[in-house]
């Protein structure tokens, strides 16, 4: 697949994975490891943005626990018509942008946010654009970056040795060494743990 075949495939997602599937699912694991994280570094005033927040559950958490400067971006717009639905309180006070993360976070000015955290997004980004993207990440995150991706290439039909995998055949899941990608964007990593699925949640903080 090409960048804008993996694009289209989340912008017009339907069925599982979709806006309403996850709307449907509500808060998890990741949705408290992300609200603790911030809330030991940062205080409920801080400006967070979550890149891929699909129907919102995640800002929904933050949003219950007192955090009200908070943004998202999601390609799908059917996402944000679920999220004004299913968490009209959340629509009230949150800005969402909807398209390319990359294209919109290239509009943000430089440290445009106190925290950034992504949940299974920068993983499917495709590798053609892979740099430019995690460049902005790196570029509006003013203070702490909280990533959940996938790191692990086992299973899900791949090889022991690959560095992309196919969920349910259909879209590709790209792993990568999420620690040295931002270190090198000058990240210090603060912690890295790893979850009952093959997530693993790193926080990063600007030296």
């Amino acid at each position: 697949m090409n960048p804008e075949d993996v694009r289209e495939d989340w912008a017009e997602r339907t069925g599982e994975f979709s806006p309403e599937y996850y709307a449907h699912k509500g808060p998890n694991e990741a949705s408290e490891q992300i609200r603790e994280l911030l809330e030991h570094y940062l205080d409920r005033e801080a400006r967070v943005l979550e890149i891929g927040c699909s129907s919102g559950r995640h800002l929904a958490h933050l949003h219950d626990e007192g955090f009200r400067n908070l943004h998202g971006i999601e390609i799908n717009a059917d996402a944000i018509e679920v999220l004004r639905e299913e968490y009209p309180a959340l629509a009230a006070d949150a800005t969402f942008h909807v398209g390319d993360a990359g294209e919109i976070l290239s509009e943000f000015e430089d440290d445009a946010f106190d925290a950034v955290y992504t949940i299974e997004t920068l993983q499917h980004i495709h590798p053609d654009v892979a740099d430019d993207v995690f460049d902005e990440v790196a570029r509006v995150t003013g203070d702490l970056l909280l990533t959940i991706e996938n790191e692990s290439a086992r299973g899900a039909g791949a090889s022991e040795d690959a560095d992309v995998s196919y969920v349910n055949d259909e879209f590709p899941l790209y792993h990568r060494d999420w620690k040295s990608i931002f270190a090198d964007r000058g990240f210090a990593q603060l912690l890295s743990e790893s979850s009952k699925r093959r997530d693993r949640m790193r926080a990063f903080r600007r030296p």
